[in-house]
């Protein structure tokens, strides 16, 4: 009778040191390289069918209205402050800060501004114009800080070109 020999059998153990040596390379660096997406929220207002009270009707303010060849600071009691044409085809916005600077030294417990965009402006001028406003980098001490201008931004439609001309022809007269 022939004898069997039966070897014995055993799995092997799964080996993961290659896995997780490359674990240990591969998360860090895909970390590093990890573009991390800055988003901001403004809270803007926006206008409501009420119409306003006598008080708000008489407070001071101040409007920044974007047309496609100028952009046009004003506010609600003395009429146009500033039209800043275009420089180069381009909107002049240090022209802007330097206006908003002026007013905001002028009426420093103001807060809120109103942009008043036109149809045809388009989504990068409107963020441009509002962090424009909003605030401006200064230096305080040997610092870069950001100086508060008018944070409470609230969004409005710009009158009609044809409206604005004819106000602007009615004030002149």
């Amino acid at each position: 009778m022939r004898r069997k020999h039966r070897r014995l059998q055993s799995e092997p153990d799964l080996d993961i040191t290659p896995f997780m040596n490359l674990m240990i390379v591969l998360v860090p660096v895909l970390l590093l390289n990890m573009v991390f997406a800055h988003t901001s929220v403004l809270e803007l207002n926006f206008p409501t069918g009420e119409s306003m009270t006598p008080d708000q009707a008489e407070e001071l303010q101040i409007q920044v209205v974007i047309h496609m060849d100028r952009l046009v600071v004003s506010d609600n009691q003395g009429g146009v402050i500033k039209a800043i044409a275009q420089k180069d085809g381009e909107y002049d916005f240090a022209v802007l800060k330097e206006v908003m600077k002026e007013i905001k030294s002028r009426v420093p417990d103001k807060k809120d501004v109103i942009i008043m965009p036109s149809r045809e402006t388009s989504y990068q001028a409107l963020v441009t114009v509002m962090d424009t406003v909003r605030s401006y980098d200064a230096v305080v001490a040997g610092n870069l800080v950001e100086a508060e201008l008018f944070p409470e931004i609230s969004l409005g439609d710009a009158p009609l070109a044809e409206a604005s001309e004819a106000q602007k022809e009615g004030g002149q007269s």
